[in-house]
């Protein structure tokens, strides 16, 4: 157990320093070079190497519990803003998936009914082309048009849109997709769901979530850059460049966690069914519309 604790401290102490300390610490001498250099000296590197300078020089004339003292107070600050974009990672989040706060209610309706819009529009466009081109007469051509015209209506949204931003609607689409095709209140039923499931399943889905928190993190960082980039706009420009990064990498985990989280449902949906006595064990096959129906009465327990 001794090793096991020891083991752990190291990788807890390793985590520690990659995601607050040494952000925080570039974070934190950037801003007092920033505060110093001010919007009109933005750029003057031989202003901010001299600043430089003259610090180190002047710490290193103290005494040694003095400079002790500064390194700590290095520490605590890089580790106290590393703790602060921590806290406000519910706040990236919330921009990313569209779960937007009730001021901006206004803002997440108009959003939403044009995204919605524009979906039904190229939905009406790929089913044009299917009426024009009927599948018993169909050309390879044609049906190269009508895909394109079907992977423009996916890359929307993978169903009718229910949120003002691209990764809340991943999120949705999977919830809309269980409740339509197979009956199921995920709200209720994928904390059931997730027990049944297999191990190697479980590992997918939280790797993919892990990337998923990863560019929340990163893009966490952004919003000290932005405040920084008030007294010297260079942060507001690299908070840019890092909520974009963010962003990114969120992007492409959201599509991963939905899609292996809407293949859960469908390989093991029916398994929930069994591990709750609704359907019997000899039954195979996707999980139905009223099993669904039935299952998400029993885990809703009236609610």
């Amino acid at each position: 157990m001794g090793g096991f604790f020891q083991e752990l401290a190291k990788k807890l102490a390793e985590r520690w320093v990659g995601l607050l300390l040494v952000p925080g610490a570039l974070f934190v001498v950037a801003a007092v070079l920033g505060l110093h250099l001010g919007h009109g000296h933005a750029l003057d590197w031989t202003m901010a190497a001299r600043h430089v300078t003259d610090r180190v020089s002047a710490i290193g004339k103290l005494s040694g519990g003095a400079q002790a003292s500064v390194v700590m107070g290095l520490l605590i600050a890089a580790s106290a803003v590393g703790l602060v974009v921590q806290a406000m990672a519910g706040l990236s989040r919330r921009v990313f998936l569209g779960t937007w706060p009730w001021p901006l209610g206004f803002l997440v309706r108009w959003r939403t009914g044009r995204r919605r819009s524009r979906w039904h529009r190229l939905l009406e466009k790929r089913r044009e082309l299917e009426r024009a081109h009927p599948a018993d007469t169909r050309t390879a051509d044609q049906q190269r048009a009508i895909d394109r015209a079907a992977a423009k209506v996916n890359a929307l949204a993978m169903a009718e849109p229910g949120s003002a931003t691209w990764m809340g609607d991943r999120v949705h689409a999977v919830e809309a997709v269980a409740r339509n095709r197979y009956g199921l209140d995920l709200a209720f039923a994928w904390p059931r769901l997730w027990l049944v499931l297999p191990e190697t399943t479980r590992t997918e889905i939280t790797a993919a979530h892990a990337s998923f928190a990863a560019g929340v993190a990163v893009a966490g960082w952004a919003w000290p850059l932005f405040a920084l980039g008030a007294l010297w706009w260079p942060a507001f420009a690299v908070g840019l460049v890092v909520g974009a990064t963010g962003w990114v990498r969120a992007r492409s985990a959201v599509a991963d966690l939905t899609a292996l989280s809407e293949a859960a449902v469908d390989l093991h949906g029916r398994d929930l069914g069994v591990a709750l006595g609704i359907i019997a064990e000899s039954a195979v096959g996707p999980l139905t519309p009223d099993e669904g129906a039935k299952v998400t009465a029993l885990v809703r327990k009236g609610r």
